[in-house]
């Protein structure tokens, strides 16, 4: 029997609501950036999670570490139900689920050297003296590609590549189980992404790591997953193993995906199948009836526009959420 998976999140939804008035709030809409998502993550996983900016990828990210105050679901993380925890209880959780962010300008503070950032999570959560710290920060500089000397640098001291290895020293120093990679690439130069994905994919090998890795390119995804879930307009449509994905795509939106990546070679290019989605993603404020993907797919049928298919699972256990598999 396979082990209990590391991560469940079953039906999560992420409401932004939209008030008006001064005096006398009122919700007159509400933004569903995610409105339904389930998926598991297994022990040692990677988890590719895809979709175009605006998606819900990032906010599924945070909603999972409860960075994000979630409207209805639940999130079940090494068999405890975390949904409704609140910041004492979440404390000792936190040192277990640990995030990349996007942007490693951002997510470092200028003020702070390297070594103070490495340490803080262990400064903030009581662990080790002074001592034991500053070795374990030389380790973890290490650990990432970058020598102890650099500990006593200023981030703006580093190039991009380098900021997000601080980053990924930091987001291990607690020793997570799970670790979230939101877009932790897509800030980098072409030339650097590959060694950030490189390292991420041999750090999880090394440490027995389970990952979300957050991309909106299928390409970097392939490389780094073993399962890819894509993701369109806050919900999940399609979920199969990082092979089933390439090899036979079922929802539109994944082709669609498959076909935007360029491939190095005139004569499979010009023979391959052309999926072309047009117009902009509809707004989360407003979602449209029945499917989501309905106004822009290419095999929309009338049930699509008033019928919101569930997910079904294939013979080959792909998951896919589409009337053409009805």
């Amino acid at each position: 029997m396979p082990p209990d998976p590391i991560l469940r999140v079953e039906d999560l939804k992420a409401h932004f609501p939209i008030m008006t008035g001064v005096l006398a709030r009122k919700e007159v809409a509400r933004v569903r950036a995610v409105d339904g998502v389930s998926l598991t993550v297994n022990q040692g996983e990677t988890l590719g999670l895809v979709g175009e900016s605006g998606c819900g990828k990032s906010t599924t990210g945070l909603a999972i570490l409860r960075m994000q105050p979630i409207t209805e679901g639940r999130i079940i993380f090494e068999n405890a139900d975390i949904s409704h925890y609140d910041q004492n209880r979440m404390r000792p959780v936190r040192r277990r689920m640990q995030m990349v962010y996007q942007d490693p300008y951002g997510s470092l503070n200028p003020r702070m050297t390297v070594a103070s950032i490495v340490a803080e999570p262990l400064v903030v959560h009581g662990i080790g003296d002074r001592a034991s710290r500053r070795e374990k920060t030389a380790s973890l500089l290490e650990l990432v590609g970058l020598t102890a000397e650099m500990a006593g640098r200023y981030p703006h001291e580093f190039s991009g590549g380098q900021r997000q290895r601080i980053g990924i020293a930091r987001a291990l120093a607690l020793e997570p189980a799970l670790l979230i990679c939101d877009e932790p690439v897509s800030a980098l130069d072409v030339s650097i992404q590959a060694q950030v994905v490189n390292l991420l994919a041999d750090l999880q090998a090394r440490l027995g790591l389970s990952m979300i890795f957050i991309a909106h390119d299928l390409a970097v995804v392939r490389h780094v997953s073993d399962r890819i879930a894509v993701m369109y307009l806050g919900r999940i449509v399609e979920i199969a193993t990082r092979d089933q994905i390439h090899a036979n795509p079922l929802h539109p939106y994944t082709r669609a995906l498959l076909a935007a990546i360029p491939i190095p070679s005139p004569a499979i290019e010009a023979a391959r199948e052309r999926i072309v989605v047009t117009g902009e993603v509809p707004s989360a404020l407003n979602p449209p009836s029945g499917c989501r993907f309905h106004t822009r797919c290419p095999f929309v049928m009338p049930l699509c526009r008033v019928d919101d298919p569930a997910p079904k699972r294939q013979q080959d256990g792909q998951l896919v959420t589409c009337h053409l598999y009805d």
